[in-house]
C-alpha cells in the first residue's frame, strides 16, 4: 500500500459525534452463562420478555407464511392495519407499523425533527431514546426523573421551548415500571403546544392495573398526540419485532413514507394476526404476570428501599453504584438481570420458578 493509500484508510469515514453515544445493550444469552458456570440453565430476566411461549395459532401461521419467503411481504400491511384498527376502535388511516414500536419511534423523530431540533424525554428512560435523537440529528432534552423514579410532567412541561418538536412519554416507564396517570397527564398535554407532538410509548400497556393510568389510545383525537405499541411484550411476538402506531392520519401516513420498505416482514405479519386472535390468552397471562409482579415486588421492599410499584412486566430496584454489583452477583447463581450503572437494576418478571431463584439470588446479594 502507498503512504497515499495508507492516509486515505486512515481518514475518518463515520460521524465523530456518534463516538460519545452509548451502545444500545440487548439481555445476555442464557445460554453462553450457562455455559460459562457449568449449569445446565440459565435464567433471563433482562429483556421485558413473556415467559409463556408463543400464542396458540402463531408458530403454525408463521410456519404457512415461510412457504412464501421468496416473495416480498405486503408492503402496504393492508390485513394487519385493518385488524389492528378493528381491535383499537380506530379508523385504518390513522395506524402505521414497524419493526417493533422503538423502529416506530425512530421514524417518528425522522418525520418531525430537522437537525437542531429538540427531542424532549424523562431520563432515565428507554435507552434506545438518545440513540433515536442522535442519529437523526435531533438534540436530545434530557429531564431527571422526580424523587419517585417517573416522569416530572410539570418540569418536562417547562423544558419545551420554540425549538422542541417532539416529546417522548414512556407510560409505563421503562425501566422503571411507574406510570403517568391521567390527571397529571391532562394537564401536560394541554400545556404542550399544538405543533409539538406528544407521542405516548405504551409498550408495556397490557400489564397496567391501576384505573388512573389512562389508556393512551384516549387521547388520540387530540391532533398532536401519537400512541406506540408493541406486540413484542404481552403478545409474545418479541422474535418477530412488530410495533404499531396510531396517530392522527397525516402523521401516519408520514411514518408509512419514511418507514424502510418492507420492514414489516411476511412472517411479522401472519404472527401478529394470528396472535391477535387470541386475546382472551393475552389477558389470561398478563394475570399471571401481574400476581408475580406483586409478590416479587412486595419481597424486594423488604431488601431495598425505595422500589416502586411498577405497572409494567419487570420491577426496579433503585441500587445506585451498586447496580453493576448486583447484576454481576445475580449472574454467578444463574440469573440474568439488566443494571443500569449508577441508577439501578431491572428485572424482568418470569414463571414462578425463575422469580424464585432471582429472590434467593437477591437475597443472597442483599440480605
Amino acid at each position: 500500500m502507498t503512504d497515499d493509500g495508507r492516509h486515505q484508510a486512515a481518514v475518518r469515514l463515520t460521524r465523530a459525534d456518534l463516538d460519545a453515544l452509548p451502545n444500545y445493550v440487548p439481555g445476555r444469552s442464557p445460554a453462553d452463562l450457562a455455559r460459562e458456570l457449568g449449569l445446565p440453565e440459565a435464567i433471563k430476566l433482562a429483556s421485558n420478555e413473556v415467559p409463556y411461549g408463543p400464542l396458540p395459532g402463531v408458530v403454525e401461521a408463521v410456519a404457512e407464511a415461510a412457504a412464501g419467503v421468496h416473495r416480498y411481504p405486503d408492503m402496504g400491511v393492508v390485513a394487519l392495519r385493518q385488524a389492528l384498527a378493528d381491535r383499537y376502535g380506530v379508523s385504518v388511516d390513522r395506524v402505521a407499523t414497524g419493526c417493533g414500536s422503538v423502529a416506530l419511534a425512530e421514524h417518528l423523530v425522522r418525520a418531525t425533527c430537522l437537525p437542531g431540533d429538540e427531542l424532549v424525554y424523562s431520563w432515565r428512560s428507554f435507552e434506545a431514546y438518545p440513540i433515536i435523537a442522535a442519529t437523526s440529528g435531533a438534540t436530545s432534552v434530557q429531564v431527571p426523573n422526580d424523587a419517585g423514579h417517573g416522569h416530572d410532567l410539570t418540569a418536562m412541561a417547562a423544558a419545551v421551548t420554540d425549538r422542541t418538536r417532539m416529546v417522548l412519554v414512556c407510560n409505563p416507564n421503562n425501566p422503571t415500571g411507574t406510570a403517568v396517570r391521567r390527571a397529571e397527564l391532562d394537564r401536560f398535554l394541554d400545556a404542550v403546544p399544538d405543533d409539538v407532538l406528544v407521542v405516548i410509548d405504551e409498550a408495556y400497556r397490557e400489564f397496567v392495573t391501576d384505573p388512573e393510568v389512562p389508556d393512551g389510545l384516549t387521547y388520540v383525537d387530540r391532533p398532536n398526540v401519537a400512541v406506540l405499541r408493541t406486540l413484542s411484550k404481552a403478545w409474545g411476538l418479541a422474535g418477530l419485532r412488530i410495533g404499531f402506531l396510531v396517530a392522527q392520519p397525516q402523521v401516519a401516513a408520514a411514518v408509512r413514507k419514511v418507514v424502510t420498505p418492507f420492514s414489516t416482514s411476511m412472517a411479522a405479519q401472519a404472527g401478529a394476526l394470528a396472535a391477535l386472535a387470541q386475546a382472551d390468552e393475552v389477558n389470561r397471562r398478563c394475570a399471571l404476570v401481574v400476581a408475580e409482579r406483586e409478590r416479587v415486588g412486595e419481597a424486594l421492599g423488604k431488601l431495598v428501599p425505595g422500589v416502586p410499584a411498577s405497572q409494567a412486566n419487570f420491577v426496579w430496584l433503585p441500587l445506585g453504584d451498586r447496580s453493576v454489583a448486583f447484576g454481576k452477583a445475580c449472574e454467578s447463581r444463574g440469573v440474568i438481570v439488566r443494571p443500569f450503572s449508577g441508577d439501578g437494576v431491572r428485572v424482568t418478571i418470569g414463571t414462578p420458578a425463575e422469580n424464585d431463584a432471582f429472590l434467593a439470588a437477591a437475597e443472597a446479594a442483599l440480605g
